[in-house]
Formats: C-alpha cells, structure tokens, sequence
C-alpha cells in the first residue's frame, strides 16, 4: 500500500506544485492590478468606480493585461518610432539621481541575460568549487573586462555558480579558461541537474535507475 500511494504522490505533486506556482503568479499579477485600480478609482467620479470595481472583481485579468502590456511595448519598440522613444526614455531615466545607477545596472543585467545576441547563459561549464577537488556546474556569463581584467594574467572567464535548489542565488567567479571544463549538456539541462540536486541526470533515459554509488575507500 505504501509503495502504491508514493506512486501516486509522484504522478499528482508536479502536477499539483505547477499549478500552485501558476496560481501564486496569477494572484500576485492581480493583486497589483487592483491596487491599481484602487489608486486610478480615488481620481475618478463615484459613478465611475463601479466600472473599475467590477473590473477588479475579474479574475486573472491583470495576468491577461500584463501579458498585453509586454506584447504591445514589444511591438512598439521594435519599429523606429519606438526606438527612438526608448532612447529618450533611457537618457532621462539617467538624468535622474540615485534612480540611474538602479536603472542602468538592472538594464544592463537584463540586455545581457536575454539579448538573443548575447553569450551569457548559453555555455555550461564544470568548476571546481568551493576547494579542490569538489566539483560543480557553473555557467559562463562573459570575460572579465575594464580594471580587473588588467590585474589578470592569461585567458580568464566569468563563471555564475548557483546555489541548490534555488538557482537565483550564487557565487560570480573569475577563473583560468584552463580551470573551466565545457559540458555538453544545454543550459536546460544543467539547470535541471542543479535544481534536482543531482537526481535528473542529463542524457539519462526515463525509468532508468541512477547509478549506484562507489564503496567508500579506506
């Protein structure tokens, strides 16, 4: 019974954590959306607000207007008209004190992290951290430049080494290309094998069991 009951806690929990996590997404998107509506309803005549009240009431709507938002913006900014608003926008968001260093440092992450052009992200690699002789996957983001990149001697890469299971956080490495070892597993693939903890192993076939570990040595 109990072997039959943890095959079917195996087959429901993904299905039951993605949904959560759906839901979590949804709620937090329409949660926005009625305090915005709640600061747009303080503006308007009391016979307005029963619109923008039974708006808020519309369940999974500011996940569908959010979702509108990011496709008109796209297409908006990929004609010349629109790249030229983007840059005004741009130049006047660095005009401005203490809000252009968070601007320009979070933009630059970004158009790094999802530039189709850029390299950041699209190589696994396998580094030995934190001692020798342990090893982890870490991902290249680039190579090290400006004043750093003159205190190194040799070809040098900067690796991100995330943490287990929650791969948001990690470590910025700069180490010898020498000491990087190229995977050939995708980004998806390591990504997988580090939020797993091990258990997703990369290449292996469904149902097949995980290799059994090596007697310790004395």
């Amino acid at each position: 019974m109990r072997k039959h009951v943890i095959a079917g806690l195996l087959v429901w929990l993904p299905l039951a954590i993605t949904i959560w996590v759906l839901l979590w997404i949804v709620g937090l998107l329409d949660g926005i959306f009625r305090a915005v509506l709640r600061g747009v309803a303080a503006v308007l005549p009391d016979n307005a607000r029963t619109l923008t009240d039974a708006l808020a009431s519309i369940p999974g709507l500011g996940f569908v207007l959010l979702v509108a938002l990011m496709l008109l913006t796209g297409v908006f900014v990929t004609n010349m008209f629109g790249q030229w608003w983007l840059r005004q926008w741009n130049n006047m968001m660095g005009r401005i004190p203490i809000v252009k260093s968070i601007y320009s440092s979070v933009k630059q992450v970004s158009d790094t992290l999802f530039s189709s052009s850029g390299q950041a992200f699209r190589e696994a690699v396998l580094v030995q951290y934190p001692r020798a002789g342990s090893w982890t996957i870490a991902f290249v983001t680039g190579r090290p430049g400006g004043e750093v990149a003159g205190h190194l001697q040799g070809e040098y890469v900067s690796v991100y080494v995330p943490t287990t299971p929650n791969p948001t956080s990690g470590f910025f490495l700069m180490m010898p290309r020498s000491d990087v070892i190229t995977l050939e597993m995708s980004v998806d693939e390591a990504l997988k094998y580090i939020i797993s903890m091990g258990v997703v192993v990369p290449g292996a076939h469904a149902g097949t069991e995980p290799p059994a570990l090596l007697p310790a040595r004395n």
